[in-house]
């Protein structure tokens, strides 16, 4: 399979390489949502509507962890490209390395916090009543899994970043397979429960770093590190938390809305409300997938031609980039606001559920045609290195706006308080980065 060397990225078309880059992103982002999505279906219909709740109130805690290894991926990638377009080989390397190892230190030990302390989250995250059980079967075996999955998020934005979006698409598509396959074994043939749920996906994980390790063995990957490559760098590991910290807050700022919402919604509703927003969590997972893989195919590009100092490449890109991905929002739009019924159809048989479920989404989903700006608007602070803007616009949506949104109106306005909040606070969110990015695109990329 032949990919991008990373110097293409400076030389091809912008348009071209937003597609090389965004299509394999968007379509291993699309097989995994789907994943999910189909996950939670078998879940639903095989275990009970209780367990798509218990699932629900076990992400944010997986997620979080997994999470450190993404936040130390695209942290540490947008030091590998913009190293790459400088031709510093060495400083990728040693970045690369750094990022093994302090995935490793930090995930580990985060697993062993996370299992002391397993009947304390559990409620905490709204795993309460009939939901605490089957939450607790999931959560326990899942956990185990979890560094093998932070290592795999790692390792995904470093091949990304070396211009082989293919291998990361593969990547990506191995686990969803394999986690589907051992749904039907495990739950469906073995009548194995949670467990069998709980054992699938950690076994998917495994399948993905394996994958991951076979790219850096092989000859696809430019990135041979040593043994001295592993040994921690202060300034690297300064550089990789300071871009890093921009991934992780927005995913504990996640996890800490799960948290709320699933609290707020069990009292507004009980399981039924906290089981309607897993459906919703689901398909924003899978709905912005088209949008979300440009994003992920953006920031390499961006951060190569930064690095390089071609500015007009780099305005280009983000143009491009914000047109693209707000068509494609505009599509998903669309297509919620037609099918929303449908869709929560084949999650549930409960009726209540179902009409509950379809007019919430249509309000999730009701600023979708303009999150693209915001999304690639920050993006582009943690492509060039930028450390503070991108921390402070990643935690515009759900940190300034979402939260405080989720914590008054439903005062006011019951369980539709909480669904609004969502399309606000993208509005909000949008309108605050756009006046950021265009600042800084006028101050440093205006060719004289």
């Amino acid at each position: 399979m032949k990919g991008l060397s990373s110097s293409e990225l400076g030389e091809k078309s912008i348009t071209s390489l937003l597609i090389k880059q965004s299509v394999p992103a968007s379509i291993g982002i699309l097989v995994m949502s789907i994943n999910i999505l189909v996950d939670t279906i078998l879940v639903g219909n095989w275990i009970g509507s209780v367990a798509i709740a218990a699932i629900n109130v076990v992400l944010p805690v997986s997620f979080f962890i997994a999470a450190l290894g993404m936040a130390i991926g695209i942290g540490g990638s947008s030091i590998i490209s913009r190293a790459l377009g400088a031709n510093n080989k060495e400083k990728a390397l040693t970045t690369f390395g750094n990022q093994i190892t302090i995935t490793l230190l930090l995930t580990v030990s985060l697993v062993v916090v996370g299992l002391f302390f397993m009947n304390d989250l559990i409620p905490a995250f709204g795993g309460k009543g009939k939901i605490f059980e089957p939450a607790k079967i999931y959560y326990q075996i899942v956990l185990y899994g979890v560094p093998l999955l932070a290592l795999c998020m790692m390792g995904n934005t470093v091949i990304r970043a070396e211009g082989k979006p293919k291998f990361a698409m593969i990547a990506m598509i191995i686990p969803s397979v394999g986690n589907l396959s051992l749904d039907f074994i495990l739950i469906k043939g073995f009548d194995m429960g949670m467990h069998g749920a709980a054992l699938a996906t950690t076994a998917s994980y495994a399948l993905c770093l394996s994958y991951i390790l076979y790219f850096f063995l092989s000859k696809h990957s430019e990135l041979k590190i040593s043994i001295s490559h592993f040994g921690l760098n202060k300034i690297i590991l300064r550089e990789i938390s300071e871009l890093g910290s921009v991934s992780l807050a927005r995913q504990a700022v996640v996890s800490v809305t799960y948290l709320i919402l699933n609290n707020i919604l069990f009292n507004l509703g009980g399981e039924a409300s906290v089981t309607t927003y897993g459906i919703i969590s689901r398909m924003l997972m899978f709905a912005l997938f088209p949008v979300v893989g440009m994003t992920q195919g953006f920031l390499p590009i961006a951060g190569y031609n930064y690095g390089a100092n071609l500015k007009e490449r780099v305005r280009e890109s983000i143009i491009k980039a914000i047109l693209y991905a707000s068509a494609l929002g505009l599509l998903v739009f669309v297509s919620i606001m037609i099918f929303a019924e449908p869709i929560a159809r084949t999650f549930t048989n409960d009726l209540s559920i179902v009409s509950k479920t379809s007019t919430a989404m249509r309000w999730v989903f009701a600023a979708t045609p303009i999150v693209s700006i915001q999304l690639i608007g920050s993006t582009y602070f943690q492509a060039i290195g930028k450390a503070r803007p991108a921390f402070l616009l990643t935690l515009t949506r759900q940190g300034f706006f979402f939260i405080p949104l989720i914590l008054i109106l439903p005062r006011f306005y019951d369980e539709f308080g909480v669904w609004v909040s969502f399309a606000l606070a993208d509005v909000l969110s949008t309108i605050v980065t756009a006046y950021f990015l265009d600042r800084e695109v006028r101050r440093t990329l205006l060719v004289e």
